[in-house]
């Protein structure tokens, strides 16, 4: 059986994990992994069949020409690297979240990704984890009546956390489109960082089949406590006229239904959600099936994300979906107090600096 050629760009953390579960999938060979810290990818390409290696991303794109372009970088040159996919001829371009740091920079990508044929994929992989498909089953099966509220809540910042909030709570609502948005947000700490976002941003969203979406995202969001590590603080769920069902990403899911109480294990975890990833990319390249994690999703909870921030900035609605671009980060900068973040908890404090 041929193998769809694989390029990735990124050798952090996230890189390597795309590459090694590519390299473990029977559908795909990785020929290419790209850094600017060479030494990198001499780390792993022993364990990757020795693919070729480099520096440079244009150049190795052009000469591999990949099926699968997939950049794990940090946010700032997305469109730098969907230029790269573009232009090498990829089937499919895979890449991190969030799409893009501000509508600006989105439009543009959404613009020269409509120039091409790719199907595209956003990792939003969390939802492969064994407790997101039981609250999504759960949903899904009328257990808990009909969803009238969706919402989510994590306490690591905006950039790092509200679109996958976003995403998995549109998943559980199967996608509905927003029709206006509505924030406030506080503390510029995060502003500076290279996934820049406000400290805290809560919000409110009207989706067009009348579910109402509720999200608080960074250090004064509300505790988890069925969870202990920082990091996965994080709930998503929805609430329905018989009930209610929500995921923890670091421990375990529950439900109230009206057959009772429900409730199972799990926890985010990379070696375990990135083959359902994955799989979907074989899936889509083979037969056509698109999976949830398409960019046409992945866009839709984006816009939702930068028309919170422009609604913290300047007040009031904001409508669904963004017709111009801006720089969300800036009017932020410009436009919110200077005012330190009061936190949720303590374990907060040193992150945002307060």
């Amino acid at each position: 059986m041929a193998k769809f050629k694989v390029m990735v760009v990124g050798m952090g953390k996230r890189g390597k994990s795309h590459a090694c579960h590519f390299h473990a999938n029977e559908n795909f060979e990785v020929v290419g992994i790209c850094d600017i810290d060479e030494a990198k990818c001499a780390e792993v390409a022993p364990g990757l069949g020795d693919p070729k290696t480099g520096t440079e991303a244009a150049r190795m794109a052009d000469e591999l020409k990949p099926e699968v372009f997939c950049f794990c970088t940090l946010p700032h040159i997305r469109a730098e690297m969907i230029q790269i996919g573009v232009a090498c001829g990829a089937r499919l371009i895979a890449f991190e979240k969030p799409v893009a740091l501000t509508s600006d920079e989105g439009l543009r990508i959404k613009q020269m990704l409509s120039t091409s044929e790719a199907k595209v994929m956003v990792s939003h992989q969390h939802r492969y984890g064994r407790h997101y498909q039981a609250v999504k089953e759960v949903i899904a099966s009328g257990k808990i009546g009909r969803v009238h509220t969706v919402y989510g809540s994590a306490h690591g910042w905006a950039a790092h956390m509200l679109s996958h909030l976003i995403d998995y709570s549109m998943w559980f609502n199967d996608y509905a489109r927003a029709e206006w948005v509505m924030a406030q947000a506080a503390g510029k700490h995060k502003l500076a960082d290279l996934h820049a976002s406000p400290d805290y941003i809560a919000g409110f969203v009207q989706f067009e089949n009348g579910v109402r979406g509720i999200y608080e995202c960074g250090g004064g969001a509300p505790d988890v406590p069925a969870v202990e590590r920082w990091w996965g603080k994080n709930k998503m769920g929805a609430i329905g006229t018989e009930g209610y069902a929500e995921v923890y990403t670091g421990n375990g899911w529950k439900a109230v239904t009206r057959d009772g109480l429900l409730a199972g294990e799990g926890t985010m975890n990379y070696d375990t959600d990135m083959p359902g990833y994955i799989h979907d990319m074989a899936e889509w390249l083979k037969h056509g099936k698109a999976s949830d994690c398409s960019f046409a999703n992945a866009y839709a909870g984006f816009e939702i994300m930068l028309g919170m921030f422009r609604s913290a900035a300047l007040g009031g609605q904001v409508a669904m979906p963004l017709e111009l671009g801006e720089n969300e980060l800036d009017l932020l900068r410009n436009r919110m107090s200077d005012g330190k973040l009061l936190v949720t908890l303590d374990a907060s404090k040193q992150e945002f600096a307060c």
